[in-house]
């Protein structure tokens, strides 16, 4: 099973991605969470110079997206990077969470290769974090019409995305049971 979990930034997706792994494991399921930008992030870690997070953010949303995605077309590149990862992995780990979605065609790609995608978007009322320019940029409003996940969660208290995570785990368990009962039933 792969999790998805999409959001703007610091609206609490790694954090619910902590629950969720939490709620899986009290399920006896061997959890690992991933970062499509976890190359990008060490990328600018060794070769760039930033003073702060902002400058951080504006660094991850020009390499990863303007410069790698669209200057030199590897629109691919990220999702690529975790396939190779979940290949390698998957011989260890039996779900796999995905921490940081941001843009339409990583669901997509990901649904494509996989048939056990389940689709999350998180959503902070009331916060704002970046700068004009960062709030604007593809990497945050990409996903602003899209409307196609499973489940949408809205990050109030620390307790509400516990509770939530705790929700989806089981009724995603529920559903995952009741589909491999119509699978022996329907092919024996």
């Amino acid at each position: 099973m792969i999790y998805m979990i999409s959001g703007k930034a610091h609206n609490g997706k790694d954090t619910f991605a902590n629950f969720l792994k939490e709620e899986l494991e009290k399920q006896n399921k061997k959890v690992c969470i991933l970062h499509l930008a976890s190359y990008l992030k060490q990328m600018i870690n060794n070769y760039f110079e930033y003073d702060d997070e902002k400058e951080f953010r504006t660094l991850m949303q020009e390499v990863g997206t303007d410069l790698i995605r669209i200057k030199m077309g590897k629109k691919d590149y990220f999702t690529n990077r975790i396939f190779e990862d979940i290949e390698i992995l998957n011989n260890y780990y039996d779900t796999f969470i995905i921490s940081d979605v941001r843009l339409r065609d990583e669901f997509i790609k990901f649904e494509k290769k996989y048939n056990n995608v389940i689709k999350i978007n998180i959503t902070r009322p009331n916060f704002e974090y970046l700068t004009d320019k960062q709030e604007k940029h593809i990497t945050e409003t990409d996903l602003d019409n899209y409307n196609d996940f499973n489940y949408k969660v809205v990050n109030t208290t620390l307790d509400k995305l516990k509770n939530d995570a705790k929700k989806i785990v089981l009724e995603v368990n529920e559903l995952w049971k009741k589909w491999h009962i119509w699978k022996l039933e329907i092919y024996g």
